[in-house]
């Protein structure tokens, strides 16, 4: 999605700078490389007049790492605590910044403006080693919302509605005609909460190219929830959707799921677990609402056991959750890096309060390994996926899996090499996961 043929598709070309890579490539690597002899210049300015100011930088710069990676679970932003990788460039990032302010008193002018550079440069590199671990923004363009801001509104020309002129065909023996598109197309929509009340975000809907012939197949349906911070344009930028729909269309005539990626949280910071609660009915919006509004806006098949629902971390967890408490709505689930249970932060007991006043057993009724434990699933499938070097989620993974497969479901999990807890799980498990579903889909023969 933020190639500039995606961005071509959207109707904002994309150009050189927005486009640049910021994860992979020279960049991150090229700003590392200017931050060490930036860090050695602040350190040794300062160690020549004593290790006094140095070793006191270093102190306060590690408690800042560890006060912003407990500020970071206390405050909900993130469920789990931060990985050591990303505490050490916090920590690298506050010691440049203490480092220059105190070479800013004394010394001449050029070693003056030179600190701050110095920090700056750091401070850069830290930013993207950080963003980088978390594959979060891709090129600049979704760093500064360029990527997804002219996605066009979902209209009945553009998904092809149900025109008696134009009617759709089944699957079983559909041929691409040679006019077909190369690329799938990405549209917009609001999908409301009209039974749940559920206020969310815009919603986006990948169109595959063989929905975009006349005749177009009817076609299976995937819907997938972002992680959490975070919002649905996430799966367009880190998680590269349009660019892994459209490499898996390639590879099958043209075809793959009509893919919603919806709210599941209503604002950047909040979290629903995917419950009805105190907190919200997320789990009506997204059982009930989400679903109505698919059947009456997008020609895709009414057989749920061709319809999947996905996410990541918060999402993943939400996705499993999902199948497993409405499995005759979402047959199969993609669970990347998801966690055992849903979370409002470290504390169990916090969540339950929160969320069910203290209820343990309303909580655990809508957990997926109490439904695991309690129902048997034998018509659904679950592909799940973690980063080796994530052990937490991978624990995870297995722990869930294993109970899926022992409750009757077809599963598949997945250890992804050299990658931790981040968005890449989910872009380079995608794919695969697809492949694995593609005759559950009816997309393979």
């Amino acid at each position: 999605m933020t190639t500039t043929e995606g961005a071509h598709e959207r109707g904002t070309p994309m150009g050189p700078l927005t486009a640049l890579d910021i994860v992979e490539g020279p960049v991150p690597t090229a700003a590392a490389l200017l931050a060490i002899p930036a860090g050695v210049f602040l350190l040794a300015r300062r160690w020549r007049r004593g290790a006094l100011v140095p070793l006191l930088a270093a102190l306060l710069a590690v408690g800042t790492a560890w006060a912003a990676g407990q500020w970071a679970t206390a405050s909900g932003l993130s469920t789990h605590p931060l990985p050591l990788t990303v505490l050490a460039w916090i920590a690298a990032a506050a010691c440049a910044l203490l480092l220059a302010g105190a070479g800013l008193r004394g010394g001449r002018w050029p070693r003056r403006v030179l600190a701050p550079v110095a920090a700056t440069l750091v401070l850069a590199a830290a930013a993207l080693q950080v963003n980088a671990y978390y594959s979060f923004y891709r090129t600049l363009g979704d760093v500064t919302g360029a990527s997804t801001a002219d996605i066009a509104p979902l209209t009945e020309s553009s998904h092809q509605g149900h025109a008696a002129s134009s009617p759709s065909l089944p699957l079983a023996g559909w041929a691409p005609p040679p006019d077909m598109p190369e690329h799938g197309r990405v549209k917009s929509a609001h999908i409301r909460g009209t039974v749940s009340g559920f206020i969310a975000r815009k919603a986006y809907i990948y169109l595959p190219p063989a929905h975009s012939v006349p005749r177009h197949p009817v076609l299976p349906v995937l819907v997938l929830i972002s992680g959490q911070p975070g919002s649905p344009s996430d799966w367009l930028t880190a998680g590269r959707l349009q660019t892994v729909l459209d490499a898996f269309a390639a590879a099958h005539r043209g075809l793959a799921p009509i893919t919603v990626v919806v709210d599941a949280n209503g604002t950047a910071t909040a979290n629903t677990m995917c419950m009805d609660s105190r907190i919200a009915h997320a789990d009506t919006y997204l059982a009930t609402d989400v679903p109505a509004w698919i059947a009456a806006n997008l020609d895709a098949t009414a057989d749920h056991e061709r319809w999947a629902i996905g996410g990541f971390s918060f999402g993943g967890t939400c996705a499993i959750q999902m199948a497993t408490l409405h499995p005759g709505t979402y047959s199969n689930a993609l669970d990347f890096s998801g966690e055992a249970e849903p979370a409002l932060g470290p504390s169990r007991s916090a969540t339950i309060q929160e969320s069910f006043a203290g209820d343990t057993a309303a909580f655990d009724a809508r957990t997926p390994l109490h439904q695991l434990k309690k129902r048997h699933y034998h018509h659904s499938w679950a592909y799940f996926a973690a980063g080796a070097e994530d052990s937490e989620f991978t624990a995870c993974m297995h722990r869930v899996a294993a109970a899926a497969s022992r409750a009757g479901m077809t599963v598949q999990a997945e250890s992804i090499p050299a990658v931790g807890h981040s968005w890449r799980v989910a872009s380079a498990s995608l794919g695969p996961a697809l492949d694995w579903l593609s005759r559950r889909l009816a997309l393979a023969p």
